[in-house]
């Protein structure tokens, strides 16, 4: 009888404890966006959200329990419950910044970012996802039709645009980068702090008239405002990073702070040329925020950067040919390149929102970039045959001189911009109707002194430039013209460009019988005058009408397709001004791009896990345009609109999770663009790199799942490879090999947000922490960037030798929210 009375009781014990309900649903914010890795708590236990913002989550029934949502830079929710047993209740949750919730609950969300054909990327992934530049920009080259064959570097060009080509906005604000920078290992740091960042968004074209005159695409970034007190750091042996951030009392005025520190020593260490090398970038970025009401609020956005590249080269060995006729180039170097760029930002943006349907903001900001580039570098060559034989002590060494020579490189580059920006935005809601108009006046004063030159010799002979009027018929007549380098450029600019920006779009969402039908049209213009010291004023406008349609079929497949299209125009900034000898042309015309892109949103479940596959048609027409060369991540203009140009391609990529609570996706891009100058026929242009594969994915070890994986892959096929100076591109239409780089990171979370431990324990105050370590370039490929050409007078020869990038390094890495 005993033995039956625990029975029972354990049957009892059995059955209340077992009675359950389930809660689930989506998170969103304020702007419908998903919320990935929201915390989702009750009293009996917790989950988050995955990457697409759903949550599923096990309470206890006939009972009351108290829900709490709660992410990092929103306000929680708390909300009561009473459900039955085996109940399941769907709840979807929107959380917002500036005010304390009780619940607000919203049922159906077709997405804007889904409706625009926009890209969002969840902060939590950019953080997590190893890259030897890690930040959204390295998250970006993930993507379908955004292309970078440059780890080091934060630039990308987008569907065979170039880097000068794409927008690039913090919180309704315009951002710059430097000017001078020619190589990926000077850039340092992105602009873009990733701890401060709430909300990031991406259009790689057919993007609306409320955004500015770039022909490529638009990176739209909204730093958080937060609402209590929090902090994280970051330590690696890249550097580190560190942010704090908190609201007063009457929680009017709120602060974030972030600090960074970086050091590229690491992989120019583990790189071909052996040099003392220094290469050091830091800066401290704030947002502050003060609501003076509910309808009025002021914001700063500001940042200070300093970076500082010192590089003393002393020898190099690149080898290259092929297996039966391997080559090498053997350097040794004197001399030594000392860069600064300085960087200073500030914004001023005041909201006003008297109702729900009208908001008005005006914007105020500064711009001002001191940069530094002076080197003088002398480099002695010998160009051979590479050892083959094992048996040989001497194997892969120079055994046999073919050439040598030396090349002498100086610089005394300095230039000073200020740019200063007064904008007005405001939009107005109508029923289902949206008006949205803007107004921008922008000055730019920018002092340049380029003052730079190459001479080339070879066994005793200086190498002239090959211009058409010289004539050397040495030894029959004596030479007796004066030396000159084979590239020498010197310029003195002192240019002002004065800018006025206009915009006006609609947009407009309604029913077409059972289906979803979205509209958006707009037109901006832009009018620009460019003076200065001794150049000749000229003023020019230009015009750009878009638009967007979406239709959401009534079909019983999660299905939008999408049309978009337009004139982007891109008024020349100043370094499309300034053509290869250094001298601004004030007339060089805004370059046009007529775009046509047709997309396709697909939503479904697979191994009942959300997927999405997004795929994109596009073809772009592209008028007045300016050529230009790419050396590095220097781009150097012709400063003529004397060339027209296409692009078409195909992006798709899959994404969902492959891995239950994890978002991963896989990009297929396909392009092509050819450009004609003069006439002629059309030949690949700099950007023309045919086929990409990325794929990022996250995993976790089922047994620990606290151990993490996450991975970085992308495969390109070879970019143009250049021409020499002086010589005609379309004789040299070789191409570079393919780039392949996967980059891993496996770490381990000591603590997670759900986590709870005893009492007093070290770990409580955090709200996470991560330990692990990463993998550059994981398989050791050696990518190459672009080719040198090094002469050589005796054979009259000319090699083409790769620049490598960085080969295979580890890096530990610790980082840490509370």
């Amino acid at each position: 009888m005993k033995y039956v009375y625990i029975l029972l009781c354990l049957t009892f014990t059995n059955a209340v404890f077992s009675q359950t309900a389930t809660v689930q649903g989506i998170i969103f914010d304020e702007n419908n966006n998903t919320v990935p890795f929201a915390n989702i708590s009750s009293s009996d236990g917790g989950t988050v959200s995955n990457a697409n913002g759903f949550y599923k989550l096990k309470i206890r029934a006939n009972q009351t329990e108290q829900l709490k949502i709660s992410y990092v830079g929103f306000q929680p929710i708390t909300l009561k419950l009473n459900l039955k047993t085996n109940q399941v209740e769907e709840l979807n949750f929107v959380l917002k910044t500036n005010v304390e919730q009780i619940g607000e609950v919203i049922l159906q969300n077709e997405g804007r970012a889904r409706v625009e054909g926009v890209t969002t990327l969840n902060p939590e992934t950019i953080r997590k996802i190893p890259g030897a530049n890690a930040g959204v920009e390295n998250l970006l080259k993930t993507l379908p039709g955004v292309n970078s064959n440059n780890e080091l570097s934060t630039q990308y060009s987008v569907r065979g645009g170039n880097f000068d080509e794409n927008l690039v906005y913090v919180n309704d604000i315009e951002i710059y980068r430097p000017f001078l920078i020619r190589s990926g290992q000077q850039e340092g740091l992105s602009f873009v702090n990733t701890d401060l960042v709430r909300n990031v968004e991406f259009s790689a074209g057919g993007f609306k008239a409320r955004y500015g005159d770039k022909m490529s695409s638009v990176l739209d970034i909204e730093y958080r405002r937060p609402v209590s007190f929090g902090g994280s750091f970051e330590a690696s042996f890249l550097g580190g990073s560190a942010s704090v951030e908190g609201v007063s009392k009457d929680k009017k005025l709120s602060a974030i702070v972030g600090l960074r520190y970086r050091d590229n020593s690491l992989f120019v260490n583990a790189k071909q040329v052996e040099a003392n090398f220094r290469p050091r970038f830091a800066d401290v970025q704030t947002f502050l925020t003060y609501q003076f009401s509910p309808k009025f609020e002021l914001s700063f956005l500001g940042n200070i950067a300093v970076n500082t590249y010192n590089y003393e080269p002393f020898t190099r060995q690149t080898n290259f040919g092929t297996i039966d006729d391997p080559q090498a180039l053997l350097v040794f170097y004197e001399g030594e390149e000392e860069d600064i760029y300085e960087t200073y930002f500030g914004a001023f943006k005041a909201t006003y929102k008297p109702n729900e349907n009208y908001t008005g903001k005006l914007i105020a900001s500064a711009y001002h970039t001191k940069e530094q580039e002076h080197f003088d570098i002398l480099a002695n060559y010998r160009l051979g045959s590479v050892s083959t034989d094992f048996g040989d002590g001497n194997l892969g060494e120079v055994e046999f001189t073919e050439g040598a020579g030396s090349q002498f490189t100086h610089a005394r580059n300095n230039l000073d911009a200020l740019i200063f920006n007064v904008q007005h935005l405001a939009s107005h809601q109508i029923d289902e109707h949206l008006i949205e108009y803007g107004a921008r006046y922008s000055h730019e004063d920018i002092r340049d002194r380029l003052q730079e030159y190459e001479v080339i010799d070879s066994a005793g002979f200086s190498i002239r430039p090959p211009l058409p009027d010289f004539a050397n018929d040495q030894p029959y007549n004596p030479f007796d013209a004066p030396i000159e380098p084979f590239i020498s450029i010197r310029a003195l600019n002192s240019t002002k460009i004065d800018r006025l920006t206009a915009f006006l779009q609609w947009s407009y969402r309604t029913n077409l019988g059972n289906s979803k039908l979205w509209m958006n049209a707009g037109v901006r213009s832009q009018a620009w005058r460019v003076s200065g010291q001794d150049i000749e004023s000229k003023t020019q406008q230009v015009w750009s009408p878009r638009a967007q349609i979406s239709l959401k079929p009534d079909w019983d497949k999660d299905m939008l397709f999408r049309l978009s299209g337009g004139f982007y125009h891109q008024p020349p900034f100043y370094r499309e001004l300034r053509d290869s000898t250094g001298t601004v042309i004030p007339t060089v015309k805004a370059q046009e791009s007529i775009h046509i892109v047709a997309g396709n949103d697909y939503s479904f479940k697979l191994w009942n896990r959300p997927f999405k596959l997004v795929s994109e048609a596009y073809y772009k027409k592209l008028n007045d345009v300016n050529p230009y060369t790419i050396e590095n991540v220097r781009i150097r203009y012709r400063a003529r609109n004397d060339a027209e140009a296409y692009a078409y391609g195909l992006d798709m990529r899959l994404n969902g999770e492959f891995v239950p609570g994890t978002e991963s996706w896989f990009s297929f891009g396909y392009l092509k663009t050819e450009e004609r100058q003069g006439g002629r026929e059309y030949i690949s242009r700099p950007t023309d790199q045919r086929l990409k594969f990325a794929a990022l994915f996250q995993d976790y070890v089922p047994n620990i799942p606290k151990l993490k994986l996450y991975l970085n892959l992308v495969y390109n096929t070879g970019l143009p490879g250049g021409s020499p100076q002086f010589e005609d591109p379309y004789d040299f239409q070789n191409r570079l090999p393919d780039y392949q780089r996967v980059d891993v990171g496996f770490f381990y979370a000591l603590k997670e947000p759900n986590d709870n431990f005893r009492k007093n324990h070290w770990l409580n105050i955090f709200e996470n922490v991560d330990v692990g370590f990463e993998v550059f370039n994981m398989f050791d490929r050696l990518n190459s960037i672009t080719n040198t050409f090094v002469r050589d007078a005796s054979s009259r020869n000319q090699f083409a030798i790769p620049n490598f990038l960085s080969p295979r390094v580890f890096n530990l890495k610790l980082s840490a929210r509370f």
